[in-house]
């Protein structure tokens, strides 16, 4: 996956606003992703489609202006393309459905009414413009395969009483999960958010590598040579940054 420069992406986390707070943009993407991933399970969705939807919503406002459309009409949309792209379709009604849910809890089902299709025929040709916009390219590598790779890596170079008293599995794979909320799918290549998240879930409850001081080079870039300490802290950075925003929104 190409890494989009910072200043190209407005679906990022990290802008800023005054005195260093997320900027309104952010804001708008950090509620719709959360809409995303909630509709997503819902819908029965694995992990892998619900993170191409958020990755397709931040890369389509990459390119356009969060003002022209309406974000939680492109989210529908991405789930809809999302499923397409990996192979598990959704049913426009039922996106629809859960939507309607979602923002009127306790509600009736949508009436297959002038309403309902009109509201369908928006997803549809969303979806399409979506795919103008993006220029087709909507296929994404994601960390998922990275940081499972990373996690049987680290298991077997813990002490087993070290592994199993601390939810460090857990804890990288609900960061993982957490960072689509922002744009660091788009920032950072898929290896260096799987290292990140792992590195902060070990920082999280103190778990040392064992015979780090006496290696030659750091565990994390064992897993990828063309990582630095900078890249780290900017990805950590990013995720506190979309923690901070969880606080701040209700």
């Amino acid at each position: 996956m190409e890494a989009v420069g910072l200043d190209s992406c407005g679906g990022g986390c990290t802008a800023r606003g005054a005195e260093g707070r997320p900027a309104p943009e952010a804001r708008v993407h950090f509620r719709v992703t959360r809409f995303i991933m909630e509709a997503g399970v819902k819908l029965g969705m694995q992990s892998i489609p619900i993170a191409t939807a958020c990755t397709i919503y931040h890369k389509f406002f990459c390119e356009i202006n969060l003002d022209t459309y309406d974000p939680y009409l492109v989210a529908m949309s991405s789930l809809y393309l999302a499923g397409k792209v990996e192979e598990q379709h959704l049913r426009t009604r039922d996106i629809i459905n859960v939507s309607n849910r979602y923002f009127h809890p306790g509600g009736e089902p949508l009436e297959l009414d002038s309403r309902f299709w009109a509201l369908r025929d928006s997803i549809v040709q969303c979806e399409l413009l979506m795919l103008r916009v993006l220029r087709f390219q909507v296929s994404f590598q994601h960390p998922h395969k990275y940081l499972l790779h990373y996690l049987i890596s680290l298991k077997n170079w813990l002490n087993r009483y070290s592994w199993q008293r601390t939810p460090i599995s857990v804890t990288a794979w609900a960061l993982l999960r957490d960072s689509y909320h922002g744009g660091l799918c788009l920032r950072f290549r898929a290896q260096h958010i799987a290292v990140a998240v792992l590195h902060l879930a070990l920082q999280a409850y103190g778990v040392e590598v064992p015979a780090e001081a006496e290696a030659e080079k750091p565990w994390w870039q064992v897993f990828s040579d063309d990582l630095t300490k900078p890249i780290i802290d900017n990805i950590v950075s990013d995720l506190i940054q979309i923690y901070t925003m969880d606080t701040e929104i209700p």
